[in-house]
């Protein structure tokens, strides 16, 4: 719903009104709604227009905020850009240059309705945190605590900058969760924030957001990981330099449990101690292979409780066998520095066996492919994130039919037909 604020000198109720005039090439601003109309719902939009003249300057605020907006080319239209507080008291100021060449202002008051506990809509980032320094594989995690039904008005609201030009999507896991992640990794060294416009969003019938999320974070060095489980060697890069070499050794299979999950991992969480307890996977205390052991300097990778930790016991196995549980044993030394070594986000990829991520088990965001990601989206569009917000990525170019060969001419037509296949002498293949 937008709200037209078109001044006509003079008559806006309640206003406070200065410089005005009566000539034809005056400007003529109305505020609307003026005092006394009543309180607006809050995913109302404010727009404001100007006849015989330009906008100038404009403000919305509360509390001291001010609202958002966007200027027409012309400056003859202004739109605020992102929904109101739920119970506030807004004041509207517009000041406006005539043909004429003076200018005046018009001032007025709106409030906005108040939405009862019953009808909020609570959110929460689940990752990365505040000030976090995180690997370029970090996706952006927002989790509400009710079903979202308008999953494009919720996605509008959510924006993404970053230093450096980014090109990424949101995508829908449920009704309640929605992730961020770029179409490639993050370039490293970059600072980007999430600015979740949430406060007035009707996320569903009688059901809106009532705050804001603001958060900063900083993608650090490039850390790439490679782990075989056929190999049983895991690679380290920094900044596309190897720098460390780790024997390992994954999961012993036989069973799906006791399989490493092969594709591409995020690292979640780094814990000094962790009980590793097989209840957790369905195999509880009387159960064939029921194990429950503290484990030491442990990377989190997947939540069916795949770690990369230090393992003692399997040294002699490290580099040659597979006898794990499903984690990624290294030796003490080796899961010290990497524990030590890791942002949260940092790519790991396992190859070599049988049983794949799922996009949904942990952070496996990038099992799936940016086409299926995209599709994910309530908006179905990839966005460019940059530092002063993001704006609809530019759709890829056509590709250019195939140029066609002539015909033949009537002198030529029964002559036999050149040899045109890809493999023909001075030809280049196709790539296939």
């Amino acid at each position: 719903m937008v709200i037209g604020i078109s001044l006509t000198a003079g008559t806006a109720a309640g206003c406070s009104e200065s410089g005005l005039t009566d000539g034809k090439d005056a400007v003529q601003l109305a505020l609307t709604p003026s005092d006394g109309t009543g309180a607006l719902r809050p995913d109302s939009a404010i727009g404001i227009a100007a006849q015989h003249g330009t906008i100038e300057d404009v403000t919305v605020s509360t509390k001291g905020n001010d609202v958002e907006g966007e200027l027409s080319a012309d400056r003859s239209h202004w739109k605020s850009r992102w929904t109101l507080d739920p119970g506030a008291k807004y004041k509207v100021t517009v000041t406006a240059l005539g043909k004429d060449g003076k200018t005046q202002t018009v001032s007025s008051h709106f409030t906005t309705a108040k939405v009862k506990s019953s009808q909020k809509l609570e959110s929460a980032v689940e990752a990365p945190d505040p000030k976090e320094t995180v690997g370029v594989g970090m996706p952006i995690i927002l989790n509400f605590e009710r079903e979202v039904a308008d999953k494009a008005a919720v996605e509008r609201a959510l924006e993404v900058r970053s230093s450096k030009p980014v090109e990424g999507a949101w995508h829908w896991f449920s009704n309640q969760r929605v992730v961020f992640r770029p179409m490639k990794y993050w370039p490293r060294h970059t600072n980007v924030s999430l600015r979740a416009h949430l406060s007035g969003v009707r996320a569903a019938k009688s059901l809106y957001g009532t705050g804001n999320e603001l958060l900063n974070f900083r993608v650090g060095d490039e850390h790439i990981v490679k782990a075989s489980a056929k190999s049983h060697q895991m690679y380290v890069k920094k900044n596309g330099k190897t720098v460390r070499h780790i024997p390992v050794s994954m999961g012993m299979g036989g069973v799906t449990k006791y399989t490493t999950t092969d594709g591409n991992h995020l690292t979640m969480d780094k814990e000094d101690v962790v009980v590793m307890d097989s209840s957790t996977v369905g195999c509880g205390p009387g159960c064939p292979g029921y194990y429950k052991e503290t484990v030491y300097s442990a990377v989190r990778i997947s939540d069916s409780g795949e770690y990369v930790h230090s393992a003692p016991w399997s040294v002699g196995s490290q580099g040659y066998d597979n006898v794990s549980h499903g984690c990624v044993n290294a030796s003490p030394s080796n899961a010290r520095w990497f524990l030590n070594f890791a942002y949260r986000g940092d790519p790991v990829k396992i190859t070599g066996t049988s049983r794949i991520l799922e996009p949904d088990n942990g952070w496996g965001f990038w099992q799936m492919n940016w086409k299926d990601w995209v599709k994910g989206s309530a908006l179905k569009q990839t966005m460019m994130s940059g530092p002063q917000g993001m704006t609809p990525a530019p759709a890829a170019p056509a590709v250019p039919p195939a140029p066609v060969a002539p015909s033949p001419s009537a002198s030529t037509s029964k002559s036999p037909a050149t040899n045109t296949a890809p493999d023909a002498p001075g030809q280049k293949p196709e790539a296939g």
